[in-house]
């Protein structure tokens, strides 16, 4: 979208600061209200200028040197505000200054360290992650056109108040599809994914300073759902006439028990099968998401789930574990699943690792530390978002401590 902007050049002389009668000859130029001078390093007399014409009287060989380059420094000035017009580009004075004497043909733009960035992580990063940095860059392509007019700007020219005016755009941005704006945690992963690409171009030397170093996001706590033994009862007993539902119940119940999440869920094949030093079975696999190394011994239930579908069709063409379901269809079907089962929370597959964290392994004892290691986490601070101490387990432990003060 093309926007029109007040553009004038005007030739000047500065005579307040005189000498010999001559004066410093200045081109300025006006954008949208905003000057920029640039000195063109000629004196001028000062009975000989023409303030009318912005020009130098007479005919003489210094006159037309002067008017020459005025005439040249006119047209070089309105070729470069042209250019950048056409390719709807920011237009400031300042810029328009830079590019007349060549001081930004060696800067770089956030266009070039998006690309850098996108070429960088293509091939070390997940797709999920790879996914959602293209969701950010789209976002920030967006805020370029509708609020600052142009589809690039310069690094150096990134400032703290670039960073505020993007958080403001995306608070008020609606998602197509969506009835509500974005959450403000949502805003604030958008705002960390541009801090990366940027501190990827201050590594690279792209920029003097980093405009993010003033910036520190804030994120609102929220309370991660899961499901209850009641719930998870619910949900396992329940038959299902319908064998898609079904399938995708398993799946789910499977992650319950496990913690695997969907996208490693549906890799697994037999080769991920291993008996532990226990006797036991074992699943060994590693996170797609983090690359992070994941063994889980497994549980009865989860076990059951295995055998039911060791000779099954679908599992015997794909040569997974279990059945492969797209993730959207998944997350359609536990809506009708939780309708089914009477359960009244928002089932999403993510869900039942929160139920593994929470309701299978936290709330009957086992530790943290453990249960980090079971999730694949490598930090047991991102464990502690998905872990909640539930109220049985708190009533439990105050029980035990009861009988050990009365002893």
């Amino acid at each position: 979208m093309k926007t029109s902007h007040t553009f004038s050049i005007l030739f000047w002389i500065n005579s307040s600061r005189s000498t010999n009668n001559k004066a410093d000859l200045f081109l300025r130029i006006t954008v949208n209200g905003r000057r920029a001078n640039i000195g063109l390093k000629r004196k001028v007399l000062i009975d000989q200028w023409d303030k009318k014409a912005k020009k130098v009287k007479g005919t003489n060989a210094q006159a037309k040197a002067i008017n020459n380059l005025i005439n040249e420094s006119q047209a070089k000035v309105y070729s470069i505000y042209q250019e950048l017009k056409y390719k709807e580009e920011l237009i400031t004075a300042q810029l328009i200054k830079a590019k007349f004497f060549g001081e930004d043909e060696g800067a770089k733009s956030l266009q070039e360290i998006l690309t850098y960035h996108n070429e960088k992580i293509e091939k070390t990063l997940s797709a999920g992650t790879n996914r959602n940095f293209g969701v950010t860059q789209k976002y920030i392509d967006r805020f370029l056109k509708k609020k600052l007019k142009t589809n690039d700007i310069y690094l150096k020219q990134l400032n703290f108040k670039f960073i505020s005016d993007f958080e403001t755009f995306l608070t008020s941005y609606y998602p197509k599809g969506h009835f509500k704006a974005m959450s403000h945690n949502t805003v604030m992963k958008h705002i960390q994914r541009l801090r990366k690409i940027i501190t990827l171009a201050y590594h690279l030397e792209w920029i003097d300073k980093d405009p993010f170093v003033r910036w520190k996001p804030t994120f609102e706590v929220k309370q991660r759902e899961f499901l209850n033994s009641h719930e998870l009862d619910l949900l396992e007993r329940y038959k299902f006439p319908i064998e898609r539902l079904d399938r995708v119940r398993d799946l789910f119940i499977f992650s319950c028990y496990t913690g695997i999440s969907y996208a490693d869920i549906i890799a697994l094949t037999k080769n991920n099968l291993m008996i532990g030093e226990d006797k036991n079975l074992w699943i060994i696999t590693k996170r797609q998401k983090t690359g992070s190394p994941v063994k889980v011994p497994l549980l009865e239930k989860a076990e059951e789930i295995l055998n039911k579908y060791e000779n099954h069709p679908v599992t015997e063409v794909t040569q997974s574990l279990l059945p492969v379901i797209s993730n959207e269809k998944v997350n359609l079907y536990l809506k009708e699943i939780a309708d089914a089962a009477q359960i009244k929370k928002n089932l999403t597959f993510h869900m039942a690792r929160h139920t593994f964290a929470t309701t299978i392994t936290l709330s009957n004892g086992v530790p943290i530390e453990t249960v980090s290691k079971l999730l694949g986490h490598n930090k047991i601070a991102t464990t502690q978002i998905y872990a909640r101490v539930i109220d049985s387990k708190i009533s439990t432990d105050m029980e035990q401590l009861k009988n050990k003060l009365k002893n």
